[in-house]
């Protein structure tokens, strides 16, 4: 496997960069939806439970199926790739953030209007930074799935480290096969844990010490 990685360390590192990429800017995107849908629909009971049910739904879809549905519409390459990360992604912070919300004392939100402060400013300035250590929480249970999620993009020719996987596995048996495959596991492995300290140290920077989880 040393001679694998040897012979093939810039391309590893280029599929490396790629895969870690596509996840963040995914997560990104996913974070943006998924804390735009749950402030839309917390304060009702029905419209969250839905929103819960959707998530749950969703998470229960074989994403090797996903790619290949998109594969149709989109073609392949990054596009497919993009759509099921970020999709994958947005359930577990979209619940987290609607427990999150939801379960913020009424009397702290009643405070914040009863000094003058409007819907989405108390959202904003209150709801939201008492929930991030929750929505956080979310955020790295979506990352270290999606991680893996991206690997099995390359299905559909989207880039990253799944790539590896899928040409060790389809001349199994055959030479550097699974050095090929090995590279790929455990290179996503080693990004999953180095995002999950960037989003640890993250949390440290931006969660106030009085709510603190």
């Amino acid at each position: 496997m040393f001679e694998f990685v040897g012979e093939r360390y810039r391309q590893i590192l280029f599929a490396s960069w790629q895969h870690f990429s596509l996840v963040v800017q995914c997560l990104i995107l996913a974070t943006l939806i998924a804390v735009g849908i749950a402030a839309l629909v917390y304060r009702s009971k029905s419209l969250s439970s839905m929103a819960n049910g959707v998530s749950a739904i969703g998470l229960t879809i074989p994403s090797f199926a996903a790619i290949g549905l998109l594969i149709a519409p989109f073609g392949f390459g990054v596009a497919p790739a993009v759509i099921v990360v970020a999709f994958f992604a947005a359930l577990p912070i979209l619940r987290n953030t609607i427990v999150g919300l939801a379960g913020i004392s009424p009397s702290i939100v009643e405070s914040a209007r009863g000094i003058g402060m409007g819907r989405m400013r108390t959202l904003a300035t209150v709801e939201l930074p008492m929930a991030w250590p929750i929505i956080l929480s979310g955020i790295r249970v979506s990352a270290q799935m999606v991680m893996g999620v991206a690997a099995i993009a390359a299905y559909g020719l989207g880039p990253g480290l799944g790539g590896f996987i899928f040409s060790g596995l389809s001349r199994l048996g055959g030479a550097k096969a699974f050095d090929s495959v090995l590279v790929g596991v455990i290179g996503v492995v080693i990004l999953a844990f180095i995002l999950d300290l960037i989003l640890l140290g993250i949390g440290r920077l931006t969660t106030p010490r009085g709510i603190r989880v």
